[in-house]
């Protein structure tokens, strides 16, 4: 018997079972992403339908699956072919070539980690998977610009073209964001393909790169040289498109293409064109030769190239030919670079007009213009919401989110008033009371509005209410017939209405009302299967378990508004106050929005809005009760917003569909006030000589506030124009001199029908003095009697509180100042109203009341002011004493009317002084 003995047997390792947990995890994590993604849409589906835009719905799901299948499908085919040429090459080049090998001394050759797996390994599988894989990760990262590839698509144009390239300033919103978008797309995906490819000839041996040897074949060679020869040509296309972002270029000197970009930058750009063209093609030739040398030097020849004509001549070019001429040869560039700020921002629609300042103010000018002292604001947010807090939020668990001001026609006059929406929030419920049910099916919604006057307070200093109390009472304010909140500010989480038990409506006393739901909101969630869906939606087991819902049951989400509107309409820009509107007995919310672009040419970008075009395109009212959402169009002339109509055609409906009463209550929304006054403080100047010294530059004035110094935001004022026939509701701001605290400009936008949108600035005589609100803050804590009783109170267990502005109130063609005054106990949380402080030119007074105070400035001391003993030296019965007597009682009811705000009644009472006096005058001199 004969024994073979053998050395051991090499056996290839087994890899069903790795393969098998392998494709498992995959497929596992695959279906959870899948079911987590069929319930988004299955949930946002049911939601769209019941808000009614769910053509808006399919549309963005179209367009999002459109862009993941389009890119899925081309970065797989890409890296998929690489793959597989490198699958097919892998293993067959002649020998590998590298420019130096470093071999251990035993002249053996390194072992190949990859010599017992690699004929056992299912390439062909591990190719598309992982094509399939990476070309998934790019699909989903650019599912997000979904927005960009439809704006491209229906476009409209701007009807404009930039002064540099002559194309119409829509290709710049447009078509340039998705030619960049589609140019990065390239370059990642070559960049991964050779990365793909790489991988495969390196686990093939055919690239050898460890401390032993750096080498790679021939065939990786020539495969690397089409993949850089294909790069080189899209960095051609990248430069190409360089040539446009040049107008988004700022040196300091010009936002835009400078003289340098244009001269230098410009040529530069295209020889880059050009080099790398030719670099691509040296690469395509070394599909041949096959040398390291070829590729290397094409690399470096566009980077040096890049390098020096991208930074270093340019940077040289502005330093020694330009600098010394700078204003000469970048003019014509700054003057594109203001009309098309003045044009992106509509700066270049505010209407400028001169303002006297003058000195002129009399109380009968004060009675022309009685609707503007009848609505100067007195009460501030913080001090007023402390109020409302105090005084009417009536339990722990409403809240008033935030005050809006707003005008009404109340009692036959036009009113300025700040209202606020009593808004539960379940999460303020006490800690024992956080149960599922009161949180999502009992306390569903919040209840009515308080609102109040901005100037008149009560003998105690607190606010006169004219809508106050749950339900609502109307005091002088508007009806309201439906005061249930369900869609606001506060909502923070899903409720269930129509449920099995009635809801909390409002307290009464040591009882409770409920109510049930009557509106049209919510989504129908009275089937199991709706139930399971929201349950796993909110991973709320809760949702399926619960007796309380019932066939007839809806369920409340997104009921935020900061959710709502950006959900229907992700592509608008919201502004950052929503504001309360009561309107036919019931209460809506207004949203402004807004269509942004940072791509438009030559235009600097705002900071902290990371955009550089603007427009309130859309107003969007939400019912409180039903939670319906309406999008009204108001610019029409906007191409973005034009383009939008083309893709969302059933998303905007006409602004004069809007209801009546409801466009009474639009206003100038705030952001984009604050955005247009900060670009209009330098590009009021359209003179490029004047616009490159910053001769005229303007800021916002400076006030004191929260223990230092701060800069006044604009704010909303009832007021008449300078030669206008009646007052309106305008968004207002002043402006100052860089630098220096007198008041140089007001800028005002126009919030009434049919000037509703316009923009005026009122620009003050450059060789007149007007003071500044901070000059105006100095001059009331200099004056001896105002600074000595705010420090007797401070010291009287109270605290002062000075109002957040000094208003600025144009009056004809004067300005008027004013700022209110609240007292608080250092302990408590009421603040009352105690003292109005005015200013005019010189005076500074501070009284109880507005009316107090104007009359404090504008009686003359030496005027007809008698005193109560004026009498006393007149014979008794004498017709001197006798009109002495009548101009005294004429003078007292004058002073009354002005305190009560009558300021007919003050006229007519002041005027009437004039025949007893003249009467008195002609006994003295016997004439």
């Amino acid at each position: 018997m004969t024994i073979r003995i053998t050395g051991p047997q090499r056996k290839a390792p087994r890899l069903s079972g790795v393969v098998r947990l392998i494709v498992a995890a995959v497929v596992t994590t695959i279906g959870l992403i899948l079911l987590a993604l069929a319930s988004d849409v299955l949930v946002d589906w049911l939601w769209f339908s019941s808000v009614g835009y769910l053509q808006v719905f399919w549309t963005t799901i179209g367009a999002k699956v459109a862009v993941l299948v389009a890119v899925w499908t081309a970065t797989g085919l890409v890296l998929w072919v690489n793959g597989a040429l490198a699958l097919r090459f892998a293993g067959k080049g002649s020998t590998l070539v590298a420019p130096a090998s470093l071999w251990p001394a035993t002249g053996s050759a390194p072992p190949d980690p990859f010599a017992q797996w690699r004929d056992h390994l299912p390439w062909r599988v591990i190719v598309a998977g992982g094509a399939a894989l990476l070309a998934l990760l790019v699909a989903a990262a650019e599912v997000g610009y979904w927005g960009i590839f439809l704006r491209f698509l229906y476009q409209v144009p701007y009807g404009a073209a930039d002064p540099l390239f002559s194309k119409d300033l829509g290709f710049y919103l447009f078509s340039l964001p998705a030619y960049v978008l589609i140019k990065n797309w390239m370059l990642l995906t070559l960049v991964l393909s050779a990365l793909f490819a790489a991988t495969i000839y390196w686990a093939h041996g055919d690239i050898v790169y460890d401390i032993h040897q750096r080498s790679m074949s021939p065939t990786v060679i020539a495969h690397g040289s089409a993949l850089l020869g294909l790069l080189l040509a899209v960095k051609a296309w990248s430069y190409a498109l360089d040539r446009y972002l040049l107008l988004y270029g700022d040196n300091g000197v010009v936002v835009g293409a400078s003289y340098t970009d244009v001269h230098v930058g410009l040529p530069a750009l295209w020889f880059m064109i050009g080099l790398s063209l030719i670099a691509a093609l040296v690469a395509w030739a070394n599909l041949r030769a096959r040398s390291y040398r070829l590729p290397a030097a094409a690399v470096m020849l566009v980077v040096a190239g890049t390098l020096s004509l991208s930074s270093v001549v340019p940077t040289l070019f502005r330093q020694f030919f330009v600098k010394p001429s700078e204003l000469e040869l970048e003019k014509p560039y700054i003057e594109r670079n203001i009309a098309l700020t003045r044009q992106a921002y509509n700066l270049d629609k505010i209407a400028a007009k001169p303002f006297a300042a003058e000195q002129r103010l009399t109380l009968k000018t004060l009675d022309a213009n009685k609707a503007t002292i009848d609505n100067i604001r007195l009460w501030d947010w913080l001090p007023l919401s402390d109020t409302y807090a105090q005084l009417q939020e009536i339990r722990t668990y409403y809240k008033f989110h935030d005050l809006d001001v707003d005008r009404y026609w109340l009692d036959g006059s036009y009113q300025s008033v700040m209202l606020s929406a009593r808004e539960l929030r379940s999460s303020l419920l006490p800690p024992n009371a956080q149960t599922w049910v009161n949180r999502h099916v009992l306390f569903t919604h919040g209840n009515g509005a308080v609102m109040s006057p901005v100037t008149r307070k009560s003998t105690e200093g607190l606010p006169l209410f004219y809508l106050r109390d749950i339900p609502p009472v109307a005091d002088g304010g508007p009806n309201v017939h439906e005061p249930r909140i369900y869609y606001g500010e506060e909502a923070d989480n899903y409720v269930i209405v129509k449920g099995s038990t009635p809801e909390f409506d409002y307290p009464k006393g040591k009882d409770n009302v409920y109510a049930d739901y009557d509106g049209t909101g919510g989504i129908p969630i009275g089937s199991m299967a709706q139930q399971m869906l929201f349950a796993y939606y909110f991973n709320d087991p809760n949702l399926l378990l619960s007796n309380y819902i019932t066939p007839r049951s809806r369920i409340m989400i997104r009921r935020n508004i900061r959710e709502l509107v950006p959900t229907i309409a992700p592509f608008l820009r919201l502004d950052h106050d929503p504001y309360l509107v009561i309107s036919g007995g019931r209460m809506f919310w207004i949203q402004d929005a807004y269509t942004t672009s940072s791509y438009f040419p030559s235009t600097p970008a705002v900071p902290d809005f990371d955009l550089n075009y603007i427009r309130n395109s859309v107003k969007v009212v939400i019912d409180a009760h039903h939670g319906t959402v309406d999008f009204y169009l108001m610019d029409t002339a906007d191409p973005i917003a034009a383009t939008y109509g083309r893709i969302f055609p059933e998303l905007f409906k006409p602004f004069a569909a809007m209801p009546a009463d409801l466009q009474k209550h639009i206003r100038y929304p705030e952001d984009l006030f604050l955005i247009q006054a900060r670009l209009y403080q330098a590009y009021h100047m359209e003179a490029a000589e004047v616009f490159y010294n910053r001769e005229d530059l303007w800021q916002f004035p400076r006030q004191p506030g929260g223990g230092g110094i701060s800069v006044m935001s604009p704010y909303y004022i009832i007021m008449r124009l300078p030669g206008e026939p009646r007052a309106e509701f305008f968004l207002m701001v002043p402006m100052v001199p860089s630098r220096r605290d007198n008041m140089i400009a007001w800028l005002a936008a126009r919030c009434d029908a049919p000037d509703y949108g316009k923009l005026i600035v009122y620009e003050f005589p450059k060789e007149k003095l007007v003071y500044g609100p901070f000059q105006i803050e100095a001059r009331i804590n200099q004056n001896t009697e105002i600074s000595q009783q705010l420090t007797l109170w401070n010291q009287m267990g109270s605290r002062v509180i000075r109002g957040a502005n000094l208003l600025v109130i144009p009056i004809e063609n004067s300005i008027l100042y004013v700022t209110p005054l609240y007292l608080r106990a250092e302990q408590g949380h009421l603040p009352e109203l105690k003292r109005v402080i005015a200013a005019y030119g010189e005076h500074v007074v501070m009284k109880e009341t507005l009316g107090e105070a104007l009359s404090a400035l504008f009686v003359e001391p030496g005027g007809p002011r008698p005193a109560s003993g004026a009498t006393e030296d007149l014979p008794a019965g004498s017709p001197a004493a006798s009109q002495a007597r009548e101009a005294l009682d004429r003078y007292n009811q004058a002073v009354e009317r002005l305190k009560s705000g009558d300021w007919k009644g003050f006229g007519e009472q002041f005027d009437a002084i004039r025949g007893p006096l003249e009467e008195m005058n002609r006994h003295s001199t016997g004439h």
